[in-house]
């Protein structure tokens, strides 16, 4: 992809360089348990480097965070995606930002092979399933695409005061993203 604001780098993340002065960052860097090997390498990617990526932000001036995690994200789950998931919202969310948005979406869908990935069979059943029967879904279980997920993302965080949670039905009504004070806490 290209952008003129766009500038993509390629890091390690064991020695992540200073970034340049920002105002936000948005986290979406994830893998799959199967994709990276190991319980250990998945939690390098999805806590370690993220949270490094964070902390990096944070020294460059960013402000506020928006972090993409997991439907069923909870730091004291049994489920090890479920638990690291949990783990990394709450790291980012100690570290002081002065506004986190965390989304949690469900059955991500998107474009794999544009990311140099295999399609996955589940995601396309599922994008299947749920266009034939979203009327009976409830929107939080309905799969969501990642432009949606980056949609809500791109509207919250600039606006974030405090720690928000977007589950995936209000990051696929546009009607609910409109701000509401009682909606951070």
């Amino acid at each position: 992809m290209q952008h003129p604001k766009l500038t993509v780098h390629t890091v390690d993340f064991a020695a992540l360089p200073a970034l340049p002065p920002i105002d936000e960052a948005y986290l979406a860097l994830g893998t799959t348990i199967k994709v990276a090997g190991s319980e250990e390498a998945f939690r390098a990617v999805d806590f370690d480097a993220s949270l490094a990526t964070a902390r990096a932000a944070q020294a460059a001036g960013a402000r506020r965070a928006g972090v993409v995690s997991a439907m069923q994200a909870d730091a004291g789950s049994r489920i090890f995606y479920s638990r690291v998931k949990g783990e990394l919202e709450e790291a980012v969310t100690g570290l002081g930002f002065e506004g986190v948005v965390i989304a949690r979406p469900s059955l991500l869908v998107g474009d794999r092979q544009a990311l140099g990935q295999r399609e996955r069979a589940g995601e396309k059943i599922g994008l299947q399933v749920g266009r034939w029967l979203k009327p009976f879904i409830p929107a939080n279980f309905r799969p969501i695409t990642a432009a949606e997920v980056a949609r809500a993302l791109l509207r919250a965080v600039p606006v974030a005061r405090g720690h928000r949670i977007l589950l995936s039905g209000e990051m696929q009504d546009d009607a609910s993203l409109a701000w509401r004070s009682s909606g951070w806490n």
